[in-house]
Order: structure tokens, then C-alpha cells, then sequence
């Protein structure tokens, strides 16, 4: 097996610019030379970082990759006439394979990921003129980013490799269980749970806390189907007051209000970090390529009647995830669109008056919307629902309706639901709240319903449940990378059973 060495080179980072650490051959730097200094250590874990949100090759995991997989393989969203690329519209009508090249971008991107994080918990430790205090952070940190690429990657291909002690180019390529899998990642979040609740100052911005680790491990328990521990790391997040919902829905996704007290972790976007022109946040363009026009961009909503008038005209979310009309500053005039155009990383104050993609918006991984949405979930699903999950899901609603958030009683209110009835509106909740947001794809699956809902606007199948483990891969061990059933080359029997509709 070949191996890896670290290249470094100036790349995007957590705030402007980073040392990004390039897993190659070429212009290597021996490990025993580069781990000397806290500033190495910390240059390490912004690298584990950077993956998030800077990919040269093509567009960064949470700026585009993981949308073409999460949102746009799901029933709500369509590969427009103004898109070009025959594998993102293999990615929209569900018929990819193994050798698509945005699937095999996003497991590239998700193991040079690990990879880093494997790098900076292997060497900080050992890392001179660096407290014990800013090492354990930092370590904790990487491992909270490795839970965080492990959990993306499992829900995409179930079995993949549990690489722990080295470099993907180092390690030997075998599909691991899925439950060992949960395993590791459950235990790096219980470790990174022992981060600061929060930081100060600029450069620190962004950074994993205790509370991400805690409520990432709430979403882990419910996509298990663990209630009991779902139910409780939730209550962990609410319980800290850390984190509350903001009042003007649209705030989530304003670059002057970004990192607020919803935001748990996100992304961080900020224009020019991959040039002097463009963000590396790819949803901007994908979303508004064709400008003000009716030419259709590249991602679109597949059906307006089944996802965009389903939202009651005064609710906050429609206009926040959706522009039907939009403030042109050239014309200085409105502009209708005939199709809805998704709005959340449409940053006005560059992209209305620029023909470039950039965009300072951050792309949100969790915020608290979820742990309440999660924590009324979970319950319902346990016993039914009850108070305290009328509660949650009722929060998010008088926000979004504009209601005081702690008032009971709003007319938006749930009350007096059966178990279904309840499970059907939290599921429709959390399409309203999370348009966009890399979690759609992921839901339809963990409830088992993909492929009912998908075939309302595109035909897929079971297969569809999961990816294709990209050839390129494959090739390098193909037996350890047995492929997925449905996909060629596969000789895994049919997993699914009559649960997964």
C-alpha cells in the first residue's frame, strides 16, 4: 500500500487562510520535523477543518458535495436546464453508478478528512512548547471532526473503512461493520464533549464546543433509534441555556448574523477564500447560476405544488428557504421567478450585484432547531407523544410563526395527536425547517421511507438506499470493498426488507 506524506500548502480555513495539509508523495515533510510547535498543532486541526469548506478540485463537502447527495437525490429538489454535468444530473434521476465522479469527490473528501484528524490525534500528544490544556483541545477538536466525516460516510455507504491510526493511502481498505463503526464515533463524541462550551475571540471563531459534541451525539442516537439516549443528550443541550432559537428565521442565514446563538456548528464561508472572486461555497451558484431570469439554475425545486405551497404564507420558513420574488439593485425592481428559487445561500449584499458565486454564508451542520425537533422525535417515537414533546416541536413552530417562543398556546400550536399523526407532522417539520440544509436524503432514509417519497417526482429504487462505493476505490481493494447491492459488481444479497418502502 502506498504511503502517505504531508504536504503543506496555503489553503481556505476556519477563518481566512490556513496551513491545509495535502495527503501526497510529492514535496513531503518528514512527520517528525512538523509536529514541533503549538502553531504546527494548531495549523494541524484548522487542516482537519478546511475540509469542510475547501476542496480545489471541486466544490468543499458542506459547499456543495453533500447537498448533491443529501438534497438533490431526494424528492424535493431537481437538477436544472442551466446545469451541464451529466454527473450531477446522474445524481438527481437516481440512475449513478460506481463510477460517478461526485460521489467518489465526496468519499475522497470525507476520508482526507479522517485522514487529517488521524495525523493531529496521533502526533499533538507527543507535540513540544504546547500545555497539556491546548493539546487535549486540540485533539478533541480532531476527534469531534472525525466523528463528524465518520457519521457522513455510514449514512452514505453503511459498511465503510474504520481508519484510526493512519492515513488512507497507509491503511488497508476493508468495510467495517456499521455498528463498530456507531461505536467509534460515539466514543470520539464522548470524548470531544469535554470541550470549551464556548471561545473568545476572533480566531477561535467556528470551533467545535462541548455542546456540538453533545447535540451531534443526540442526532447519532436518533438516526440508531436509541430513544433513551437520544431523549437524553438532547435534554443535555437544552438543559446547558447555551443555545436558543433566534426570532427572525432568516437571521440563520445572514453573513452579519452568523454564529448566533442557534448556530450549534456550522461551516465557515467567507468570501474569497478560494480566490479573490469566489467563495468556496458552491450553493450559492448552484442555486442562482441563472441569475435573474427564468432560465432555470442548477439546483431546483421538483415540485412547487408538493414543496413550496405546502408552506402557509405566514410562515417565516417560506421566505427564508424559498425566493419567489427578489429585489433586483440593477433594475431596481422586483423580479417574479415562474419557479421558487432556494434562497438560504443567496447572500444579497454579493451574489444580487456580482456575477460571481461568492457568498459569506455559512452552512449550518446542526443548530438547535434540531435538538428540539430531535428531543420530540425521539419521545414520540418511545412512548408517544407527551408535554414536554408538544413542547419542543410547538417552540419551533411559534418561531416560525412568529409567536412568542415560550408562550403556550399559540394558535400554531399541536396538541391532541395520535402517535402517527404526531410522527407525520414532525416529519413534515423537519422538511419546512431544514430546506437545503444536508439533512433531507438522510431523514428519508432513517425513517425508510426513500423511495415512497422520492417516486412522487423521479423514479428510484431500494438500491438508492445506499451509494455506490466509488470503482476508483474499489479498485484498489476490491474484495475489502465489496460493493453495495444493486450497484455493479456487487455481491452483497438484497438487505432490505419490507420495512424499507
Amino acid at each position: 500500500m502506498k504511503k502517505a506524506a504531508i504536504l503543506l500548502t496555503l489553503g481556505a480555513s476556519l477563518v481566512t487562510s490556513c496551513v491545509d495539509l495535502e495527503l501526497s508523495p510529492k514535496d513531503s515533510i518528514v512527520l517528525s520535523s512538523y509536529f514541533q510547535t503549538e502553531a504546527d498543532a494548531v495549523a494541524a486541526v484548522t487542516g482537519v477543518y478546511s475540509v469542510l469548506t475547501y476542496a480545489e478540485e471541486n466544490t468543499p463537502l458542506y459547499g456543495g458535495q453533500l447537498v448533491y447527495l443529501t438534497d438533490l437525490a431526494s424528492d424535493y429538489m431537481r437538477t436544472g436546464s442551466h446545469s451541464n454535468s451529466s454527473e450531477t444530473r446522474a445524481i438527481g434521476s437516481a440512475s449513478y453508478d460506481a463510477g460517478n465522479y461526485e460521489i467518489k469527490r465526496t468519499w475522497i473528501l470525507i476520508f482526507r478528512g479522517i485522514s487529517r484528524a488521524n495525523l493531529a490525534i496521533a502526533n499533538i500528544p507527543n507535540t513540544s512548547g504546547i500545555s497539556e490544556e491546548i493539546k487535549d483541545r486540540l485533539v478533541r477538536e480532531a476527534k469531534f471532526l472525525r466523528a463528524l466525516y465518520y457519521f457522513n460516510a455510514v449514512q452514505l455507504w453503511g459498511d465503510v473503512p474504520l481508519i484510526l491510526n493512519e492515513t488512507y493511502e497507509e491503511a488497508d481498505l476493508n468495510r467495517a461493520p456499521i455498528d463498530d463503526v456507531y461505536k467509534q464515533i460515539i466514543s470520539d463524541l464522548t470524548e470531544a464533549q469535554k470541550l470549551p462550551a464556548s471561545y473568545s475571540g476572533a480566531a477561535d471563531v467556528g470551533r467545535a464546543t462541548g455542546g456540538a459534541a453533545t447535540a451531534l451525539l443526540a442526532r447519532v442516537y436518533l438516526v440508531r433509534g436509541d430513544w433513551a439516549n437520544a431523549i437524553k443528550y438532547a435534554r443535555d443541550v437544552i438543559s446547558s441555556n447555551e443555545y436558543e432559537l433566534v426570532t427572525t428565521v432568516k437571521d440563520l442565514f445572514n453573513p452579519d448574523t452568523k454564529n448566533g446563538r442557534e448556530h450549534i456548528f456550522s461551516a465557515q464561508f467567507t468570501t474569497g477564500q478560494k480566490s479573490a472572486a469566489a467563495s468556496g461555497n458552491a450553493n450559492s451558484h448552484c442555486t442562482w447560476s441563472s441569475g435573474f431570469s427564468n432560465a432555470e439554475p442548477v439546483s431546483l425545486i421538483s415540485n412547487v405544488e408538493l414543496f413550496y405551497d405546502i408552506f402557509d404564507d405566514n410562515d417565516q420558513r417560506k421566505d427564508a428557504s424559498y425566493a419567489k420574488r427578489l429585489y433586483n439593485p440593477k433594475t431596481d425592481s422586483i423580479f417574479v421567478f415562474d419557479i421558487p428559487r432556494f434562497r438560504k445561500y443567496i447572500d444579497t449584499a454579493v451574489v444580487l450585484t456580482s456575477s460571481s458565486g461568492a457568498s459569506r454564508i455559512n452552512a449550518p451542520v446542526i443548530r438547535y432547531a434540531e435538538v428540539l425537533l430531535t428531543l420530540a422525535e425521539a419521545i414520540n417515537e418511545q412512548s408517544g407523544p407527551n408535554a414536554e414533546a408538544y413542547e419542543a416541536i410547538n417552540q419551533v413552530r411559534r418561531r416560525a410563526f412568529s409567536y412568542d417562543i415560550q408562550t403556550k398556546g399559540s394558535p400554531v400550536d399541536f396538541s391532541g395527536l395520535t402517535q402517527q399523526q404526531f410522527r407525520e407532522k414532525l416529519r413534515q417539520e423537519r422538511y419546512l425547517e431544514f430546506v437545503i440544509e444536508q439533512v433531507r436524503w438522510y431523514d428519508l432514509t432513517r425513517w425508510k421511507i426513500l423511495v415512497e417519497s422520492t417516486n412522487k417526482t423521479k423514479q428510484i429504487g431500494k438500491r438508492n438506499y445506499r451509494y455506490p462505493i466509488p470503482q476508483a476505490e474499489r479498485d484498489l481493494n476490491p474484495k475489502g470493498l465489496w460493493q453495495n447491492w444493486g450497484y455493479d459488481g456487487a455481491t452483497a444479497d438484497d438487505p432490505y426488507d419490507a420495512t424499507y418502502k
